[in-house]
């Protein structure tokens, strides 16, 4: 990979992370319209969250350590349990065993199944449909300070969705929270808080996991990426909670129906492979064929 691929993806990823959308998708389809393998993708694309998990903790510092001191001092005898702060970094805890675990099981298909672009395709579609009802029927008037132990589980198990490509993290975890009834700038908050150790999470596992390639020439297009998918996706960061608090999720709502009814089509008519980019050995996902 070269460093101007890495800056390409990079863009990609800072951009679509945080914006509910879906930046696996995108780096997904970047990577086939650059000709690249999609064998290292979802590697990369987990490696280069660091980028992506270094402005969530720029922008939201101040929530974090408060969030982070009223947890620690929760965990004391003397310390209050039932403080907001507290509370958040328990639901924060919480949220993010149910993706963990599911990861696990499903690693698999994550990384190969799941890859195919018709599950992005269906994903981009659904997703927007779940975002546009939980965003026009959701009570929305709840904020952060409210948050009890049982938002965090249910906000982290909407995170499982987002293990396929074109469903979005923080498009999920936004309805999710949204289906609890926080309005819509508070949810994208909870969104990004809940993210923290999950992204930092991937990101590891795979950095850990692909240690050997790191040392062969993919070290600087993964610290490229991260500086870029910084910058990016501080300024997307925000935007979105601007956007959000004004508009609501409509226009990616919109965004999203019309990727996915494309990229049907595309496949449909043999435009495009539903599996480009994968190795011919790897477990595919379903084809052209398969599917008229």
């Amino acid at each position: 990979m070269g460093i101007g691929s890495a800056i390409l993806l990079g863009i990609v990823q800072g951009l679509t992370e945080f914006l509910p959308v879906s930046s696996d998708a995108h780096v997904r389809l970047a990577m086939i319209a650059m000709h690249m393998s999609d064998t290292n993708g979802a590697a990369y694309t987990a490696m280069i969250h660091f980028g992506t998990i270094l402005a969530v903790l720029l922008y939201f510092w101040r929530d974090i350590g408060s969030v982070a001191s009223g947890w620690a001092k929760s965990l004391g005898s003397k310390g209050n349990k039932n403080s907001p702060e507290a509370r958040m970094g328990w639901a924060v805890f919480l949220g993010t065993i149910p993706v963990v675990i599911a990861a696990l099981v499903l690693k698999k298909p994550v990384e190969t199944t799941f890859r195919s672009l018709y599950y992005i395709a269906f994903a981009f579609i659904g997703m927007g449909i779940v975002m546009f009802c939980m965003d026009r029927f959701g009570k929305n008037n709840r904020k952060t300070d409210s948050v009890t132990l049982l938002d965090g589980i249910i906000i982290g198990a909407w995170q499982i969705f987002a293990l396929i490509p074109g469903m979005s993290r923080s498009g999920s975890t936004i309805a999710g929270a949204q289906s609890r009834g926080f309005d819509r700038a508070n949810a994208a908050k909870l969104s990004f808080l809940i993210a923290i150790p999950t992204i930092t999470g991937a990101g590891l596992f795979e950095a850990y996991h692909s240690r050997k390639e790191l040392g062969h020439g993919l070290l600087m297009p993964v610290v490229v990426g991260n500086v870029v998918s910084f910058v990016v996706g501080y300024a997307a960061i925000t935007f979105l909670m601007g956007f959000l608090k004004r508009y609501g999720v409509g226009a990616f709502v919109l965004y999203r129906i019309i990727l996915g009814v494309i990229l049907i089509v595309l496949l449909q008519t043999g435009r495009l492979d539903a599996n480009a980019g994968a190795d011919d050995d790897a477990p595919k996902g379903p084809t052209l064929a398969a599917t008229r």
